[in-house]
């Protein structure tokens, strides 16, 4: 299946009209043609059959036929706070990933020991919204603006809130505090792990600190561990 994605798409929508890019690469491309029948998510769990009515490669248009309603197929809310890596590409691949798993929300945190503190939301945004289209889901992960660390563990949270650092404190493994029927929020750091005042001051605000394993791992490793795990124990 050939998914496209449109946020403005709804049950109401009876035509949609594809920018020049998109446009392109359903006539040029994918050689589509009047008739044809093109499958569209809105990313909000619906999954919509439009007919094209004008094949122009500048300018398509098509028509909403039907429209199902698709529910996520995972039963668990994971939302997972991430200090951005120094190198993109390793952030990159994370969102890549834990969208191909499944996560539901993910917030860029700005720590102490952050080596980078100027997110590219827009491109997150796009890998996000391919990698969803990629492996055929129809519900688009929430990805928010970038928040300073304190700023974030000061809000209200509903569920399970952890913290995975590498200080040598007890810790409870991942999957022994989960309950998969709880939202569950995880707070992944920097490569220079989160310093001991902000692991201090996650622990007054009730954040439960949890190990991933034995090994050290990788920013980015340890948040997609922190994603299937989640997703191994709701299976």
């Amino acid at each position: 299946m050939q998914l496209f994605y449109n946020s403005e798409i709804s049950i109401e929508t009876q035509e949609i009209t594809f920018d020049k890019i998109e446009s392109k690469h359903i006539v040029r491309v994918l050689r589509k043609k009047e008739g044809d029948i093109l499958k569209i998510t809105n990313g909000k769990g619906f999954l919509f059959d439009v007919e094209i009515i004008l094949a122009s490669d500048k300018k398509c248009l098509a028509k909403v036929t039907s429209f199902t309603e698709k529910q996520k197929p995972w039963q668990y809310y994971l939302h997972v706070a991430i200090a951005p890596t120094k190198n993109n590409d390793r952030i990159e691949w994370f969102l890549e990933k834990a969208t191909e798993i499944g996560i539901d929300e993910i917030t860029p945190i700005i720590c102490s020991n952050s080596e980078r503190r100027v997110v590219k939301l827009e491109r997150f945004e796009k890998i996000i919204q391919s990698a969803m289209k990629q492996s055929l889901k129809f519900t688009l992960p929430k990805l928010n603006e970038p928040v300073k660390f304190n700023d974030f563990i000061n809000q209200d949270f509903d569920g399970k809130i952890c913290i995975a650092h590498c200080e040598e404190q007890d810790k409870n493994l991942l999957k022994s505090v989960i309950n998969p029927a709880e939202k569950t929020t995880i707070l992944i750091g920097p490569e220079g792990d989160f310093s001991i005042e902000e692991i201090k001051k996650a622990l007054e605000k009730k954040f439960t600190p949890i190990s991933l394993g034995e090994s050290r791992l990788r920013t980015e490793t340890a948040a997609l561990v922190a994603v299937n795990t989640i997703s191994f124990i709701n299976q």
